[in-house]
């Protein structure tokens, strides 16, 4: 009987320590780990899909904001942990790409992830105070010569997506413009309302808000058609400056050596959250579009993610 006893106790135990299926998964909430402070188009993004995708899997996602040094804090730990499908990490072209050329000391390689599906496309914007002397992004630029080195952008911190559309903005504009960093989109937004620095670079996801009620003014748009909720704000080829190209985005990501049949559950289940008329309007209103269909396997991020990686490279060497 004792003998008995202990076999089922160690059969028990080996139950426990193998992977999660399809068929019992998710049995408990899920981990989303969000990479920034709470506010930012990530965070935002992240909870408008996964209050979605709780639905179809039947448990919840719970949002884990873990910012720092431009969401590779969040993303070590993602790697790092248990590849069981409860932890999964909402990345972007920072955290995902552009931060391997920024901290060539990272603790993590890109294939310490798996990709599950891209939920989301964001047009970056520019945005001024609204007592910054210019209402054009010519008049800006022009601006921002005559002050060389005086005007600030906010980011979301080195690495981040907002960063890199700060790079792309100064690259294509020729400027010389202070750049400074926030722990994340919404920090730097509010500073940007108060008026303690000039302007932010950020998605249309975090600014739709503060741009509609008028508390900051949206210079340009960079992609090649107008934000559908933004229809007054030009975009960079309108606007006189068509070398600012930059497209955001955001896909969830597992750690290494998740099942493939949770990863399939997972990617069914955002699939679902973003056919969803919920979705459709929240990405409306927060100016994100939804990826179109050859986008949103995983093997679509298999191809786009290393591509993001060497496209970042060259614009940050």
């Amino acid at each position: 009987m004792k003998l008995c006893r202990t076999l089922l106790a160690t059969f028990a135990i080996i139950l426990t320590a193998l992977p999660a299926h399809a068929d019992d998964y998710p049995s408990r909430p899920i981990t989303l780990i969000v990479p920034f402070a709470a506010g930012g188009a990530s965070d935002v993004i992240a909870r408008v899909v996964a209050d979605e995708m709780g639905k179809h899997l039947g448990q919840r996602l719970i949002n884990e904001n873990i910012p720092g040094a431009g969401g590779t804090t969040a993303l070590l730990r993602a790697a790092n942990a248990k590849p069981d499908g409860y932890t999964v990490a909402i990345g972007n072209a920072g955290t995902n790409a552009a931060a391997y050329t920024i901290y060539p000391d990272i603790k993590y390689k890109p294939d310490a992830f798996v990709p599950v599906v891209m939920i989301a496309k964001t047009s970056p914007l520019i945005a001024v105070k609204k007592d910054l002397p210019v209402k054009t992004l010519a008049e800006f630029i022009d601006y921002a010569k005559k002050n060389k080195g005086k005007v600030t952008l906010g980011h979301a911190g080195v690495g981040s997506s907002n960063y890199l559309i700060c790079r792309s903005f100064v690259a294509a504009a020729g400027v010389d413009i202070t750049l400074v960093g926030y722990r994340g989109g919404g920090p730097a937004l509010n500073d940007l309302i108060g008026g303690q620095i000039d302007g932010v670079c950020d998605n249309g996801t975090s600014l739709a808000g503060a741009v509609e009620n008028k508390q900051v003014n949206a210079l340009v748009a960079s992609g090649t058609t107008r934000i559908a909720s933004m229809p007054d704000v030009p975009t960079s080829a309108e606007a006189g400056l068509p070398n600012f190209q930059a497209q955001g985005w955001n896909a969830l990501f597992v750690p290494k050596g998740t099942p493939d049949d949770v990863i399939k559950k997972l990617n069914d289940a955002a699939r679902k959250a973003l056919a969803s008329d919920t979705v459709k309007k929240r990405f409306f209103d927060l100016a994100a579009t939804e990826p179109a269909e050859d986008e949103l396997t995983p093997d679509y991020l298999v191809k786009f993610v290393p591509a993001e990686i060497e496209k970042y490279k060259a614009l940050l060497k």
